[in-house]
């Protein structure tokens, strides 16, 4: 039997067992609540394990591990702002979030949002926030089907768009068959796996480095002086600039409406505090794993090889055809547990946020099922014709919506009841000075937005859309009653 049929046989048994998890939760949806929030019936490791998987999509096994390849140690200033984000979320956020939510039977990020606004300042908010989540959620959908496109046509041949069609149409099975806990319960096995090959992978890396002295002796002898340096040799005012960018990244954890949903979802306080203790201890195994393939990796291959393409290059060096199978349907993994949730949030926003399935009373589940599989037409064709990194597309659109909706909730959480116009004007805040600096970014140039878009680590892209939005929804309350 050919590596090749091994591998094809791995994936497609991988693929099988996730359609029938969608078959058998396809019973439990009854109601919107059901298909968009589980029931709010969610234990301690399926929120903590598909939370985790959920926030860290192809871009930690493939964009984080090749970042680290490229730039060195100084990359590794991201993992403590991620970190963060997750304690944010969890400890912060969620017990409010959990409470509030259920109390009210919100389904959305954007009914917590919008709780106190009523009349036309509601629906200008949650049409506004719904449409802000299709446009990001559609790029972010579209870079893990081009993630999932790169292991097809690395293992197999198949040309890119068919690469792309086959792993969105297994996503997008199980999701319209079950929902937010079809999605949840596949996410904890992609969570697992992911975990499992996050270990493997880089030990079996490190180990044909020669172990950490033989990786930081290679590097000292091949690798420039900076790839080192915890400051990557900058000056100080730029090393802070890039420290403090790259682990702002961490931000846009809070203002995600597919991470929210998992606080919403989880059935008591009990399971949310066990689920955090289960979501930071994954966090914590794949992030170092990724750092020290990262390293191994740049030891063992040496410089310019693609980064994102280092994941599967020592996959394939190190391990026989059945182990190189499980590390493309881990990757695969990554890509689709947070594809799926992403489906469910943005089919939650058009079809419950923008009022689409009011209009068809007792059919919100078949009006959602029918947007998702609108967005996976629309991500697909993006997929197919925009070229750009894992990378650069997770980050905007995790950045984008961060600023858009992370003050808001921050301020909600913090007991401060913006009033609607300070919500609708942060939301567009957040949202427009993000794209400004990210464009700017892209095009380069001479002028002071492009140098300052330009600078290590993107700080003005991670950071500055926030200012206004805080000032906004801090500055501009509510009368109290």
């Amino acid at each position: 039997m050919s590596d090749t049929v091994i591998v094809l046989a791995t994936l497609v048994a991988y693929k099988l067992v996730l359609i029938g998890v969608g078959v058998w939760a396809s019973s439990r949806n009854k109601t919107e609540s059901d298909f968009f929030l589980g029931g709010r019936q969610l234990g301690p490791w399926v929120a903590g394990l598909s939370y985790a998987a959920s926030t860290s999509s192809a871009w930690v096994l493939l964009g984080f591990s090749g970042f680290v390849y490229a730039v060195g140690v100084s990359a590794l200033w991201m993992v403590p702002g991620i970190w963060a984000g997750y304690v944010a979320v969890w400890l912060w956020f969620g017990p409010k979030l959990r409470a509030e939510t259920a109390e009210m039977n919100h389904l959305t990020m954007t009914d917590f949002i919008a709780a106190r606004a009523t009349g036309h300042a509601r629906k200008i908010i949650a049409i506004l926030s719904a449409v802000l989540i299709l446009f990001c959620f559609i790029f972010y959908i579209a870079a893990q089907f081009g993630a999932a496109a790169v292991a097809f046509e690395s293992q197999f041949g198949l040309g890119h768009v068919e690469s792309i069609l086959v792993g969105a149409a297994v996503i997008l099975i199980y999701s319209l068959l079950g929902g937010f806990w079809a999605v949840s319960v596949t996410d904890t096995i992609q969570g697992a796996l992911m975990a499992l090959i996050a270990v493997i992978l880089p030990v079996a890396a490190l180990i044909a480095a020669g172990g950490p002295s033989g990786v930081l002796e290679t590097l000292r002898a091949t690798a420039p002086p900076e790839y080192l340096s915890p400051t990557g040799d900058q000056p100080a005012f730029l090393f802070l600039g890039f420290a403090v960018g790259i682990a702002s990244i961490g931000l846009g954890t809070l203002g995600q409406p597919h991470l929210m949903a998992r606080l919403m979802a989880v059935k008591d306080d009990v399971s949310r505090r066990r689920g955090f203790a289960i979501a930071m201890s994954w966090g914590v195994i794949v992030f170092v794993g990724m750092a020290v393939l990262a390293l191994s990796g740049r030891a063992l291959v040496g410089e310019g090889l693609n980064g994102e393409a280092l994941f599967y290059q020592l996959a394939a060096d190190l391990f026989p055809a059945l182990l190189a199978g499980l590390i493309i349907a881990a990757v695969l993994s990554a890509v689709m547990s947070t594809v799926d949730s992403l489906l469910v949030a943005t089919a939650a926003a058009v079809a419950h946020d923008m009022g689409v399935a009011r209009r068809f009373p007792g059919r919100e589940v078949l009006i959602s099922r029918g947007v998702m599989s609108g967005l996976v037409v629309l991500a697909v064709v993006l997929a197919a014709t925009l070229p750009a990194t894992i990378f650069d597309r997770v980050l905007f659109s995790w950045s984008a919506l961060g600023a858009a909706f992370g003050p808001i909730i921050i301020a909600r959480v913090s007991g401060v009841e913006p009033k609607p116009s300070a919500i609708i004007l942060a939301i567009l805040a957040g949202f427009f000075v993000t794209v400004f600096f990210y464009i700017f970014g892209q095009i380069g140039g001479g002028s002071v937005p492009a140098q300052l878009a330009a600078l290590p680590g993107d700080p003005f892209e991670r950071i500055f859309p926030w200012l206004v939005p805080l000032l906004l929804v801090f500055g501009w309350r509510m009368k109290r009653a």
